[in-house]
């Protein structure tokens, strides 16, 4: 399937989700995440979930990863959409929030971290392929920021869906996901 009817598909599929199947589904996910075999995790970038795109929740998996860890490092993305870069902002309990004209929830300030001291990068997607390889909102944000953390950097997606077989339209920037976790099955790449 090409990105562009994926991107349409998924995202219709997961706008039919009500809200209480993606509780349960986000409880399923939290199941397969703890169950994963990550190794101990100093940093985490993480994502606000887009309420308007009905992503799943990344808050559960940040809280098991906090307990393991209570002493993890997580950041937020902040994002330029005149320049399509992203950086990553280590916040704390007392870092302020807000949503970015796209609906992306962003720290308003923090310390920028280099992309080489993160551990995992918990990566929005819309849907990924048997290979690891994902399709997100098409502007390459995540790919770019990928492409400069470290090799063994896990990058882990959540997602309400199975993979599908193979994105045929893959490009050389594309960057594959190291893991993907649904309500039922992780998928290691």
């Amino acid at each position: 399937m090409q990105k562009k009817e994926a991107r349409k598909f998924y995202r219709n599929k997961r706008q039919a989700l009500a809200a209480t199947e993606r509780m349960k589904l986000d409880d399923l996910i939290l199941i397969h995440f703890q169950a994963l075999h990550v190794p101990f995790i100093h940093t985490v970038l993480a994502y606000h979930p887009i309420e308007e795109n009905n992503e799943p929740e990344t808050a559960a998996c940040l809280g098991y990863l906090e307990f393991k860890n209570p002493a993890i490092k997580i950041a937020y993305p902040k994002t330029n959409f005149l320049t399509l870069q992203m950086e990553a902002v280590e916040v704390d309990p007392d870092t302020a929030f807000q949503k970015n004209p796209q609906n992306i929830i962003e720290p308003v300030n923090g310390i920028v971290i280099s992309p080489g001291v993160i551990d995992l990068v918990l990566v929005p997607l819309l849907a990924c392929d048997r290979q690891g390889y994902r399709v997100g909102y098409g502007k390459g944000f995540y790919d770019k920021y990928l492409s400069q953390c470290r090799p063994d950097c896990i990058r882990l997606g959540l997602s309400y869906f199975e993979p599908m077989d193979k994105i045929t339209d893959r490009d050389e920037f594309d960057v594959p996901l190291s893991a993907c976790v649904t309500p039922y099955n992780s998928y290691v790449f």
